[in-house]
């Protein structure tokens, strides 16, 4: 498809304004159901449902509970996911990645697909479904995928359809120009279907030997790959020369497993990408790496790249677009403007014309500090906007400390493998760096703030469209990120066994193998499983762990017997080998929260917010804490904020639901104040995006409970809400 972008902008009064926005919103059915992941294409989380509304949401009760599954406590199961709603039927996802099938208005069962996978190991989790309906037909397909294996099932009674791909299925690690048995690969967030096309991107390895992160469409009724646009760049392609020669054929990350955005009326896929791997050292990836970090504006029927903007380049502190876009239009002068805005880790929000790519609110760009680690290079600039402000704080200081002479705690080896007295929260803090955004991880230690998990999440920002205003919210938590260089701890050389360790299990399991959050320890690995079973752990993963594909049968019996403390004394030669084949010169070593002893975060409540900001004028409408820390007594803040995981839900009743908070309750805020208008218990934590549909002339608002964050208990409920 040949673009020839009509860029027609209708000048007209404020009144003029909110009757067009009103038409759009009007006159566009994906408002009226929940038939879309976050809502519709363009994900702005937005229902025109008004029956639940500011005078009674306080009233809603739940009419009906389904259990969807069995729970892991043990490796802490959760439910990402934010279920559709169509034809009066709701699809979701169980605790183990089965498909079910229940009526939306009684929660009564009616079908179940279990993937029956030959290895169920590691299928990490899934957010969502997309789904495809033949307009001569009316008959729908499902698309959703358990680990590296998609699948397209018949909406009317949960079986394959075997027409597609092999029987039904997908490999997607196939067709990316690498070995598909040696890389991993897993799809969490479910694609964007333009036509006949499923558009998808996928979560890779964030270490040495992942996948390329290529975005890649299918044909949505035989499963036939019909283009690919390469994140990492080949040969003669825009991008290349950011990258080292070879990059194409060694390098991986630079995926999109955040989600997109769909303008289907024009025919445009806008996709967020993530850093490139290794995520934290990029000695072997010098330049800016395109298309790493991006929001990159595709040709849906093609694949052909239309604009993009480069958030960050040449990432070294694992600033992946989190989440996907939303797709607006915006007020400009008397105009109503098409816009998208990308949401970030860092607590931005970047907002561009989305026809041509134009930034809506100033750029500024500006020289950071190079990098010290020996053999990498930093880019010389980066850019950050300058409206709206950043909706976390972006800074660390000692004035901001909560308690500060209380024991520090923090993820990190230096404090927990070593019997020492723990330095104060004061002390720990003037023993890193923190200076802001960009500053580059150091063998010493440095401030991330907000955080490795973000500021923005992947559940998103809501977008009211009748009005231009964005609902986010974010987690208010700052990291402690250390570098040391490969092989080495204190000085003293490590064994190879320790080494891979150091390279592939310290990201997600601490400095010290401790475990953080629902990840489990690994220090007393040794006592829950034996050897072969820890082996087919790193091999096939399991839960939320992804496979290890990449590493060979030497490497893994090389990291078990470390984790078993079986390890026998290796040769400089096999170390010399570990080291070249991973093509680093430094692993992350110390990697966590920066919390106090009791466990709270270091810096003065809120720890959690959310933030109205109307996107037209770029200012804030009001920012409230976002749940309570209930251990917590102190009357300097009654409302504490949280953590939170999980996206917004907001109506034209003038209501935003979430739940995300891990005080595990459910809560409805007024839209326009921001004021607290109803909560509720949840049976677990509502660590997900909830959806808003009717039945029968009913407005209903579920939330899945899978729990499972923060050291909350797993569930396996979905729960629907009404009024009596």
């Amino acid at each position: 498809m040949i673009f020839l972008i009509f860029i027609c902008f209708l000048s007209c009064n404020r009144n003029d304004i909110q009757t067009l926005r009103n038409e759009i919103v009007q006159t566009n059915p994906d408002f009226k159901n929940w038939s879309h992941y976050l809502g519709d294409p363009a994900r702005t989380h937005y229902s025109v449902l008004n029956e639940i509304d500011t005078t009674n949401v306080h009233l809603l009760k739940p009419v009906w509970q389904y259990e969807s599954g069995t729970i892991d406590s043990e490796s802490r199961s959760q439910i990402q996911t934010n279920p559709l709603i169509i034809n009066d039927i709701l699809y979701g996802i169980t605790p183990k990645n089965s498909l079910f099938a229940i009526e939306a208005g009684s929660g009564k069962f009616i079908w179940q697909f279990n993937p029956e996978l030959e290895d169920e190991s590691g299928l990490g989790l899934s957010r969502g479904v997309s789904v495809w309906i033949d307009k001569k037909t009316q008959k729908g397909r499902l698309f959703y995928a358990s680990g590296y294996t998609l699948f397209a099932i018949d909406m009317e009674n949960g079986k394959l359809i075997p027409e597609f791909g092999e029987q039904g299925r997908i490999d997607l690690r196939r067709g990316l120009d690498r070995d598909p048995n040696t890389i991993p690969m897993v799809l969490t967030t479910p694609g964007a279907v333009y036509k006949d096309l499923l558009i998808l991107g996928g979560r890779t390895s964030e270490s040495p030997g992942a996948a390329p992160g290529h975005i890649r469409a299918y044909d949505v009724k035989t499963g036939k790959m019909e283009w690919i646009f390469h994140t990492i760049p080949y040969p003669g392609e825009f991008g290349y020369d950011t990258w080292p020669s070879e990059a194409y054929k060694t390098s991986g990350g630079a995926n999109s497993w955040a989600g997109m955005a769909l303008d289907d009326k024009r025919g445009i896929v806008y996709v967020p990408t993530g850093s490139a791997a290794f995520d934290w050292y990029g000695g072997d990836r010098i330049g800016d790496n395109l298309f790493a970090n991006c929001l990159i504006a595709l040709d849906a029927e093609t694949g052909e790249r239309i604009w993009h903007f480069q958030m960050v380049k040449h990432d070294l502190w694992d600033r992946d677009l989190p989440a996907p876009p939303n797709l607006f239009e915006i007020e400009r002068d008397g105009e109503l403007v098409p816009a998208v805005a990308q949401i970030t880790k860092s607590g931005h929000v970047f907002v561009f014309n989305r026809l041509t790519g134009e930034p809506l609110f100033p750029l500024e760009e500006k020289s950071y500090p190079n990098t010290p680690l020996e053999g990498d290079l930093a880019a010389a600039t980066q850019v950050l906007p300058l409206k709206p402000l950043p909706f976390a704080r972006q800074l660390l200081k000692e004035d901001d400390l909560y308690a500060p002479e209380q024991p520090a705690f923090v993820d990190d080896f230096i404090d927990k493998a070593q019997n020492i007295t723990p330095p104060t929260v004061r002390e720990k803090l003037a023993q890193v760096t923190s200076a802001g955004q960009f500053i580059p991880i150091d063998t010493r230690g440095v401030i991330l703030y907000p955080g490795a998990d973000g500021g923005g999440e992947w559940g998103g920002a809501a977008l009211d469209p009748t009005t231009g205003i964005m609902y986010i919210n974010s987690n208010e938590m700052a990291w402690i990120v250390r570098m040391a260089k490969l092989g080495e701890k204190d000085g003293k050389p490590l064994s190879a066994g320790e080494t891979l360790t150091q390279i592939h299990c310290v990201r997600c399991h601490g400095g010290a193998l401790q475990g953080m959050g629902e990840i489990p320890e690994l220090q007393n690995i040794k006592m829950k499983l034996d050897t072969a079973a820890i082996k087919g752990v790193i091999s096939k993963g399991k839960g939320a762990m992804p496979a290890m594909p990449n590493l060979s049968e030497g490497e893994i019996s090389q990291i078990s017997a470390f984790l078993t403390g079986m390890e026998e004394e290796k040769t400089n030669e096999e170390e010399h080998r570990v080291e070249n084949k991973i093509k680093s010169r430094y692993a992350m070593v110390g990697f966590g929260r920066f919390k106090d002893n009791r466990g709270y975060s270091v810096m003065k409540p809120p720890w959690g917010t959310l933030n109205a900001i109307d996107l037209n004028s770029g200012e804030y409408l009001w920012t409230i804490p976002l749940g309570h820390e209930e251990s917590l007594n102190d009357p300097e803040y009654p409302v504490s904020g949280v953590e939170n995981y999980g996206g917004p839900v907001i109506t034209a009743g003038g209501i935003l639901f979430i739940a995300a908070t891990k005080d595990e309750k459910f809560r409805a805020f007024h839209m326009r104040s921001g004021e607290l208008l109803w909560e509720t218990d949840l049976p677990a934590g509502g660590y997900a995006t909830p959806a808003t549909y009717e039945v029968n002339g009913k407005q209903y608002v579920v939330i899945a409970c899978g729990g499972g964050k923060m050291g909350t208990k797993s569930g396996a409920t979905y729960v629907s809400f009404v009024l009596p």
